[in-house]
């Protein structure tokens, strides 16, 4: 069975959209709505609105427009009965994410959000492992997310456009949900959104999680740390590299400091992995969800969470408090 694709939305993210779909087996890349895109685009007809996707009877749709437009985008979606993968954040705001979880449960349609870095390899690895039991008992994930402006976002900050990507990655690996965040934002381009946010967090299995994200670094960097028992493992998800660092053993011959359990430097070990561009494989798993032949796609509901997360990182910084998270 081949299934019909329609995508909102041809900027950068789109394009790569655009670029995977019109390769993935299975799958027909019929049309491309988007308003600024003059000519087809990967061989797909260029459409006017998400109303004319509709109408060339697509199976699914893929959401790639700005932030502030996916709820409206997406409902439409709901209320024509079609399948939707829309892009992180699943919508500006939480009553948005809410509105549109439910109108796809309504609907019994599949919703998944594209987080592309659950399926870096670097990423994976690390779930794999951590479940595996092989840090043992988890202490810390740190995150950092920074690199120069991206003149393409004009309608949100660093706290909706690039902290969803280490909250849900964070949240995945470890299996916790946050129940608590403390944030600072700061302002520096003049636009009226927020370059950068430091953040503090608790989450549920009582690990910590530190989150430091900007658009004012001249260099690019996307580490994650998880701090554990017997060492720490460190993601590169610009590389896709993960390596282990482990613990070394403390051999202390000072009597009155010989109760003292602290680590030092052991071995480290850079695993070797197959290498598979994570938007494909974002794509292969949504398109079996919507076969019924998978379910390895971040739900509306785990997108929700999400939203939940940055809001209160922003409602933090507001008021200069930490604030509680709800399930």
């Amino acid at each position: 069975m081949t299934l019909r694709v329609g995508l909102v939305g041809a900027g950068a993210m789109g394009r790569n959209h655009a670029r995977v779909l019109s390769t993935l087996d299975g799958v027909d890349l019929v049309g491309i709505a988007d308003p600024l895109l003059d000519g087809s685009l990967f061989g797909a007809a260029v459409v006017e609105n998400a109303e004319a996707l509709i109408a060339t009877g697509i199976d699914y749709a893929v959401v790639a427009c700005p932030t502030e437009l996916h709820e409206l985008v997406g409902l439409l979606f709901a209320d024509a009965g079609v399948h939707a993968l829309i892009e992180k954040p699943l919508a500006a705001d939480v009553p948005g994410a809410e509105r549109l979880t439910r109108a796809f449960e309504d609907k019994n349609l599949i919703g998944g959000v594209g987080h592309i870095e659950r399926y870096n390899p670097a990423v994976q690895g690390l779930r794999s492992r951590l479940a595996n039991g092989d840090l043992g008992d988890i202490y810390q994930v740190l995150t950092r997310r920074q690199g120069p402006f991206p003149g393409r976002i004009a309608d949100v900050g660093v706290v909706k456009d690039l902290a969803p990507h280490d909250i849900d990655l964070t949240a995945w690996v470890t299996g916790e949900s946050y129940t608590s965040v403390t944030a600072h934002t700061i302002i520096k381009s003049g636009r009226p959104f927020e370059d950068m946010v430091s953040a503090i967090a608790l989450l549920s299995g009582g690990t910590m999680a530190n989150h430091v994200v900007n658009w004012l670094s001249p260099f690019k960097e996307r580490s994650t740390v998880v701090i554990g028992e017997r060492g720490c493992f460190v993601a590169d998800t610009l590389t896709g590299d993960l390596t282990f660092f482990a613990n070394g053993q403390i051999t202390n011959e000072w009597e009155a400091m010989r109760s003292f359990r602290g680590v030092s430097e052991g071995d480290s070990t850079k695993f070797a992995m197959a290498r598979r561009e994570p938007l494909l494989v974002e794509h292969e798993n949504f398109r079996d969800a919507v076969l019924g032949v998978g379910n390895d796609i971040v739900t509306f509901e785990q997108g929700l969470q999400t939203v939940r997360v940055a809001a209160a990182m922003l409602d933090s910084a507001a008021a200069g408090a930490s604030v509680e998270i709800g399930p």
